[in-house]
């Protein structure tokens, strides 16, 4: 159950409003930045502005709602992939799916910093626990011969998460992102020969 700042539950209008805002925050941020606003929030989710402050006292904190609940939902659909038939398509999936939704991410981190956000504060807590999901996701496509025996969970993730800032600001086409996961998905894949000396 959702709850206010304050830790009293919310009644299911107050719900449904809190879910539209965070909504509404996720589209308004993910497209504007720190350039966006909280008045753009609250006519997009329908909602006066009071209304959004009085869920989320700031803007840090309206942004890093947004930011816990989209890798909070990153995480699940990770962890759903864990059993997955093919679990190197799965890891591919996955990997394709946090690139091509990267910039709005990047937009929306940017502007939490830009807001005065913690740096360590719980949307660091919810990527942490994003970037264990696709560790055991990355595990299943090594022990299923999918992905090369050397790849390690921190060079996969820095390959993730540059691979996704790149696309991000080169504005890829889908078909420009499809050959980019193709290649980087042959890096990726066991050698079939020892590596030169």
């Amino acid at each position: 159950m959702s709850t206010l700042a304050g830790g009293r539950a919310l009644r299911a209008d107050a719900r449904a409003n809190r879910g539209r805002i965070l909504d509404a925050a996720e589209e308004v941020f993910g497209a504007g930045g720190e350039s966006a606003s909280t008045e753009e929030v609250a006519g997009l989710a329908g909602v006066g502005i009071g209304t959004v402050f009085r869920h989320f006292p700031t803007k840090a904190a309206l942004l890093e709602a947004v930011l816990v609940r989209r890798f909070d939902r990153l995480r699940e659909q990770a962890e759903s992939l864990l059993d997955a038939a093919d679990p190197g398509e799965a890891f591919r999936s996955l990997f394709g799916h946090l690139i091509a939704y990267a910039a709005a991410k990047i937009a929306i981190t940017e502007a939490l910093l830009d807001a005065g956000g913690d740096r360590d504060g719980e949307a660091a807590r919810a990527a942490e626990r994003l970037h264990r999901a696709v560790g055991a996701l990355l595990d299943r496509a090594r022990q299923a011969g999918a992905v090369r025996d050397d790849a390690e969970l921190p060079e996969v993730y820095a390959l993730l998460a540059g691979t996704a800032r790149a696309a991000a600001r080169a504005s890829l086409d889908e078909e420009a992102k499809a050959r980019l996961l193709d290649i980087i998905f042959d890096g990726l894949a066991p050698r079939s020969h020892p590596p030169r000396g």
